[in-house]
């Protein structure tokens, strides 16, 4: 009797079929997700119930999942964040928890870069008026000479900065563990967070959020900004206040904003009524070369761990 794996993602091996692949050429049965959407605990406990392993996505899986699934030995996340997993009781249950930090790096940076450039040239309102038939020639900015503004100096940040530099752009970044050495080398110039909100042009979110799930960017963070400002965040859900953010937009305290990442998600609240606002379903990895590569390093994660 093969040994079961339970691959949660609903679009997972949609960019190729190495990762099925993998597990299959190692010996196990892949149990797949048919549901075509995020799964909940329920679902994961029916479907994961004799598994020893999770290629896992963003479903819960919590203490409740965990108690009731004896043989669940990994837990290998298609992505960065770890927010849907009880890492703690994980630990205690010793069950191994994994993920893949590398793989969505440039999906995002470059998403973040086409954001900007949506934001700046109003390409989504120019396409919408196009396509309802209505010849209005959007004005818009240029980059150059924006100053950009980066919250979240990880990987995704680093590069995020990097592009823009490559671009002739000044780059400030906040990190709580600043990388002097990077800093230096790529001409980013560290410092607080409220000199990047009162001093960007351009501010882009690349953090995980705070512990206590509270946001990072609330009113008091907004109001601090500079007026006509524009804010990306492709970083977690929750990090911004979305009611604070949409009476920035409403407000034109802040000129535009795009957003992939949202506290409910799919999202269907208030911000799809502005027209400043560049809306995305968090769709920062979804570039077929970057997910494809997380599913590999996912599986691989998930072969090495149930090895040892």
């Amino acid at each position: 009797m093969k040994t079961k794996i339970l691959v949660s993602p609903s679009s997972f091996g949609q960019c190729g079929m190495e990762p099925h692949n993998l597990l299959e050429e190692k010996g196990f049965e892949i149990v797949s997700n048919p549901h075509g959407r995020k799964l909940t605990e329920n679902e994961v406990i029916d479907l994961a119930g004799d598994c020893v392993g999770i290629v896992a996505g963003v479903e819960p899986l919590t203490r409740k999942v965990m108690d009731v699934l004896p043989n669940l030995r990994c837990i290998s996340r298609v992505g960065v964040g770890m927010d849907n997993v009880d890492l703690e009781y994980a630990k205690q249950k010793g069950i191994t928890v994994v993920n893949t930090p590398d793989g969505p790096t440039r999906s995002v940076a470059e998403l973040t870069l086409a954001m900007t450039m949506s934001l700046l040239r109003k390409i989504p309102q120019a396409d919408a008026n196009l396509k309802n038939k209505i010849w209005e020639k959007e004005i818009g900015n240029l980059l150059i000479g924006r100053k950009i503004g980066i919250i979240g100096l990880g990987r995704i940040g680093k590069m995020v900065a990097e592009i823009f530099r490559s671009l002739g752009n000044s780059v400030i970044g906040f990190d709580l563990v600043p990388d002097q050495k990077w800093a230096e080398k790529n001409m980013v110039i560290l410092t607080d967070m409220d000199t990047i909100l009162k001093e960007s042009d351009i501010i882009s979110l690349h953090l995980p959020g705070n512990i206590n799930k509270t946001p990072v960017i609330g009113m008091s963070e907004l109001e601090k900004c500079k007026d006509g400002a524009f804010l990306i965040n492709i970083s977690r859900g929750g990090v911004v206040d979305e009611a604070a953010l949409y009476q920035a937009l409403k407000s034109d305290k802040l000129r535009g904003a795009a957003i992939d990442v949202f506290t409910k998600e799919p999202y269907v609240g208030p911000l799809c009524e502005l027209k400043n606002v560049v809306l995305t379903p968090h769709l920062g990895s979804y570039a077929s070369e970057g997910k494809l590569q997380m599913e590999i390093d996912a599986v691989i994660n998930l072969i090495k761990a149930l090895k040892k």
